[in-house]
């Protein structure tokens, strides 16, 4: 974002004269309307106010890589390698030239918007600019991919941890991959392998989006919901935010590491929002009661002729209608 010192100017809400802002940015008060017209564009409120200048109204809350880092465990922040960048075609694959440019510690990329953001299926991630948080992180497991069984549920609990921790109520999960609120889809978690570094050394991308401020989104084909507008009493930082998720991810993948799916299972059943509920595979060949999860993080579905276990990656489930 081009605009971004001039839009920090402007972020207490005050109006500004284009010969103040000009000062303080170095520049002519040409530039600075050149700079107002581009955050315009971006997707920010400004004012111009006859003869005192500059006013915005758009609510702002800007990434900073310092306050991310003050947010994390400090074993957390010691290990890690985190890029903050105004726009990338999507975090994880930001994370996949980390890894390959050998970067040292967990890799972790934050965007303030994707060009080519990726959601399960190759779909597109709707990624608008200042308004959600975009984050992946690189993952190293031992013990070759057997051992990865139900590591997108347990990135769930960790995502739903770090969000009630910080005020969002009710957060529900949706097998395999998402994360919701009542009203729709909050985000959702894409993981991606890379393969064995060596044998038995396995690198995963966990992207994990979250849609914090957005109001709309004329593109998104299905109920979807924010934290600001379903909670709209709360302040939302995406800085405080992306702090909490990293140290709940960080500690999650601890304790994975050491013990298994089976310490995540009863904290992602209790919010299936599938549970008891009439569901049916999109293929049409499953069609029965939401159950819960086994003990690999497959979803149960009970039916006339049994109890039928739906591997992620195979086939997706629906409510029926």
């Amino acid at each position: 974002m081009k605009s971004k010192a001039l839009i920090t100017l402007l972020s207490d809400g005050a109006v500004h004269s284009g010969e103040s802002l000009a000062a303080a940015l170095g520049v002519s008060r040409t530039a600075v309307w050149k700079q107002i017209r581009r955050a315009m564009e971006e997707g920010f409120r400004i004012e111009t106010i006859r003869g005192r200048g500059y006013q915005l109204l758009s609510t702002v809350d800007l990434l900073d890589r310092d306050d991310i880092l003050a947010g994390l465990a400090p074993e957390t922040r010691a290990g890690l390698s985190l890029r903050v960048l105004d726009e990338v075609d999507s975090t994880n694959a930001e994370v996949v030239r980390q890894i390959a440019n050998g970067v040292d510690g967990v890799p972790v990329a934050i965007a303030d918007c994707q060009t080519a953001g990726r959601g399960r299926r190759g779909r597109a991630w709707s990624s608008p600019r200042g308004q959600n948080l975009y984050l992946s992180m690189g993952l190293t497991f031992h013990g070759g991919f057997a051992v990865l069984d139900g590591l997108s549920l347990v990135l769930g609990v960790a995502v739903a941890n770090a969000l009630e921790g910080l005020g969002a109520e009710g957060i529900g999960l949706k097998w395999p991959n998402d994360i919701f609120l009542p009203q729709g889809k909050l985000g959702g978690i894409l993981v991606e392998l890379q393969g064995e570094l060596q044998e038995g050394v396995v690198q995963v991308i966990a992207g994990i989006g979250i849609n914090v401020h957005m109001a709309d989104a004329k593109e998104v084909d299905q109920p979807w919901s924010s934290l600001g507008g379903f909670y709209p009493g709360q302040s939302w930082s995406r800085n405080r935010i992306a702090a909490a998720i990293i140290n709940a991810v960080q500690d999650s993948v601890r304790i994975f590491a050491e013990y298994g799916f089976q310490e995540f299972r009863a904290p992602w059943q209790q919010r299936d929002i599938f549970a008891g509920r009439s569901l049916q595979a999109r293929d049409g060949t499953v069609n029965g009661m939401g159950c819960g999860i086994d003990e690999g993080g497959n979803y149960l579905v009970r039916t006339e002729s049994g109890t039928v276990a739906v591997r992620a990656g195979e086939i997706s489930l629906r409510v029926s209608p």
